[in-house]
């Protein structure tokens, strides 16, 4: 990594929702959880981009925030977001399966793990899918508990439910 590489960022706001995201040149990178201060930014900017500058710039992410708006006033049901995974190669096999969920449906963790040929590995698909950075786009807030129930979610649970709403109203 050379130095001149930077993190551009900008703060989406619409309606009751405000949400950080930030990119690479190569792509999108980081979707922060509904009302998330910069800090969540910050934090993964330290883990996974440790000593790389970071940028406000809406033009560069004026791409994604637009589809990301139309996602959420339920308008768009799939993303053509170039994004940029920075996991370990597990999580990046674990984010690339839950973007085949559909938009509208929900799988549990259980499915997820049986989808990577990995059963028994539930607990590292939910470790993986809690440490999702591009909410929203890569969609672990379809993931669901066996019984149904609404698990944890980076994003909080409230972020969570508006998200399946926004699905299931269309």
């Amino acid at each position: 990594m050379h130095s001149t590489e930077k993190l551009y960022w900008t703060l989406i706001e619409h309606k009751k929702w405000k949400i950080h995201i930030a990119a690479t040149i190569k792509g999108l990178c980081f979707v922060g959880s509904q009302c998330g201060p910069i800090q969540e930014l910050i934090l993964f900017k330290d883990k996974y981009f440790p000593g790389i500058e970071m940028e406000e710039d809406e033009k560069i992410l004026e791409a994604y925030k637009k589809e990301i708006i139309e996602f959420l006033e339920g308008e768009r049901s799939n993303f053509n977001s170039r994004l940029d995974f920075r996991g370990t190669a597990f999580q990046n096999s674990v984010w690339s399966a839950l973007c085949s969920i559909g938009y509208g449906e929900t799988k549990t963790y259980s499915d997820i793990a049986s989808y990577l040929n990995k059963p028994k590995s539930v607990r590292a698909v939910g470790r993986a899918i809690g440490a999702n950075p591009i909410l929203i786009i890569i969609p672990c807030h379809r993931v669901i508990g066996k019984d149904g129930s609404l698990t944890g979610y980076r994003g909080g649970l409230e972020m969570k439910k508006s998200l399946l709403k926004i699905e299931t109203r269309n």
